[in-house]
């Protein structure tokens, strides 16, 4: 059968399409991007904020559209389908299966009812974890069961099949699955489960695999990076897994995404200084600055614990790129929080900077807080800060002008006739500005090449630079 595929959403949630991908392929079926050719269209849906909702709702409207016109199947996995599985049944009867979050294993009975293949094939769920309830602060402690079903517990791992939808040489690797906090503005525990990590063999395993594959760069993934291990009882996991990963032939880079201000530890700090292939950029969401907001929010730390973490991130790496998110229009934000938020980044200096405005959500503790910053507020708060982020940001991207670094190629602009964009190793794929290559023959440049280059020049976010070694 044909099988037709839209991964919305993150790149955690990416990987599931992957592995549900490969599950498909290795079962026989073929993989296609033409929705209207597919015998059966799956939409891997996102549901963390109002957009995401709206964006998959609209999808999968769209997708059972084309059903009606071709008589296709139509398959709706991810967090939509795990936190709203009965709604979408009644709403949208043209779904035909609804798989949640922990139901990855289940994708071929859902693309063929009955079939040998759906009886036999599938990854098999990892031993799952649980944290002791008497350990953690209140603010640590485990999600309960919500939705009248038991937490997803599923979690893939290096002998999973897995078709790979990004570029081929880089990709993300989920080295954790679900989250055990419980920020006042998060459903994310509900949806994907208690936290449970992977073990360091099977992510290195995983790594070579990759690697014999072509891919130059892993991305390791997961609610918290930096918890890795804890939930396994593994003291210093996350250091240990970057030695290990250090020894894997191919691999040029390693980012690691979704660090947690209070699980970064010093071990942590020192394992990416001292590595030769974690790049130096610390993907930190702290979600604001003022300390009656974070409190609300119930997410440890303070203004002053934030400043310093960073000043002793920089201190043993002075050239760290440093990314962040921040949340605007949380319920009791005032004119002043977001004054400090904006004193805070002035003083700061982030490389890079994304501000979502507050959703509203049902099922978390912040949805019995009132709504009280109006949404055009929110937007105007939210220009606010990206404003500043693009002056600051303007200004010390003028001042690498001139300035000798190592980029990788990610392939042709589709901008630009005659250019390639790629990234520093302080730039992460989709979500960070890019360089545009110059002055270099298409002829001699591939994706997952890595060039010595001259910043020649900086457009607002972007910068413009020539190869050294070409």
């Amino acid at each position: 059968m044909k099988i037709g595929f839209v991964s919305l959403g993150c790149p955690k949630n990416l990987v599931d399409s992957e592995v549900m991908l490969g599950t498909a392929e290795q079962a026989g079926h073929e993989i296609t991007t033409d929705a209207d050719g597919a015998d059966v269209v799956i939409v891997n849906t996102c549901a963390f904020i109002d957009r995401a909702k709206q964006e998959s709702i609209d999808t999968i409207l769209e997708m059972a559209a084309k059903k009606k016109a071709t008589g296709g199947r139509l398959v709706v996995t991810g967090c939509l389908a795990e936190r709203y599985r009965d709604s979408l049944q009644k709403e949208i009867p043209e779904i035909d299966a609804i798989l949640g979050t922990g139901d990855v294993p289940n994708i071929l009975e859902a693309i063929q009812p009955g079939s040998t293949a759906a009886r036999t094939t599938g990854a098999s769920p990892m031993t799952f974890y649980k944290r002791d309830p008497k350990a953690p602060s209140d603010a640590m402690a485990p999600a309960a069961p919500v939705f009248g079903v038991d937490l997803p517990t599923y979690l893939y791992d290096a002998t999973t099949p897995r078709r790979l939808a990004t570029p081929g040489h880089y990709a993300y690797v989920k080295i954790a699955e679900g989250c055990d906090y419980k920020c006042a503005f998060c459903v994310i525990p509900k949806m994907r489960g208690h936290y449970r990590s992977r073990s360091i063999e099977s992510v290195v395993a995983e790594a070579h695999q990759l690697a014999a594959r072509g891919v130059k760069e892993l991305l390791l993934v997961s609610q918290d990076t930096t918890f890795y291990g804890i939930d396994r009882k593994e003291r210093d996991a996350l250091p240990r897994l970057i030695e290990a990963l250090d020894q894997v032939d191919g691999i040029e880079w390693v980012r690691l995404l979704y660090l947690y201000p209070t699980t970064i530890t010093d071990a942590t700090i020192d394992a990416i200084a001292a590595s030769r292939k974690v790049v130096r950029y610390i993907d930190l969401p702290l979600q604001h600055a003022a300390d009656a907001v974070l409190k609300r929010m119930k997410r440890p730390g303070t203004r002053a614990s934030y400043e310093r973490l960073l000043g002793n991130i920089r201190a043993k790496m002075p050239d760290v790129a440093l990314r962040t998110t921040f949340i605007v229009g949380f319920p009791g934000e005032t004119e002043a929080d977001v004054e400090e938020l904006l004193a805070f980044i002035t003083a700061v200096g982030f490389d890079h900077v994304g501000v979502f405005t507050y959703s509203h959500e049902e099922d978390t503790s912040a949805f019995d807080l009132a709504d009280d910053v109006p949404a055009a507020e929110k937007t105007r708060r939210q220009k606010r800060v990206m404003s500043l982020q693009k002056r600051l940001v303007t200004k010390r991207q003028k001042a690498r002008v001139g300035t000798r670094v190592r980029m990788v190629v990610d392939g042709p602009s589709p901008e630009h006739e005659w250019v390639f964009t790629g990234r520093l190793q302080g730039q992460a794929p989709e979500i960070d500005p890019q360089v545009y290559l110059t002055e270099a023959d298409p002829a001699v440049l591939s994706p997952g090449q890595f060039l010595d280059v001259e910043i020649v020049g900086a457009a607002g976010y972007d910068l413009v630079a020539r190869p050294l070694d070409l």
